[in-house]
């Protein structure tokens, strides 16, 4: 490993936000193999399916946070 690359792992691994980009990353690609091998669908098939799920997942999540600070507002 370079210096270059072992500095970007470093600072990657050291952030929130890298640790979450990371985690997405692999996220996607596990979801993109178990949909491919369990429906036989092609690669791009399945990385659609791992792309659009946890996105409409994404806005649904907003929704009910807004719905339930509205209900529960202290």
């Amino acid at each position: 490993m370079t210096e270059f690359s072992s500095g970007i792992f470093k600072v990657i691994a050291s952030t929130s936000a890298g640790r979450a980009l990371v985690y997405t990353v692999g996220h996607v690609v596990i979801a993109m193999t178990v949909v491919s091998v369990l429906t036989g669908a092609s690669l791009w098939e399945a990385g659609l399916v791992a792309l659009v799920e946890p996105t409409i997942n994404g806005f649904w999540y907003y929704i009910l946070d807004k719905i339930w600070s509205v209900k529960f507002k202290k």
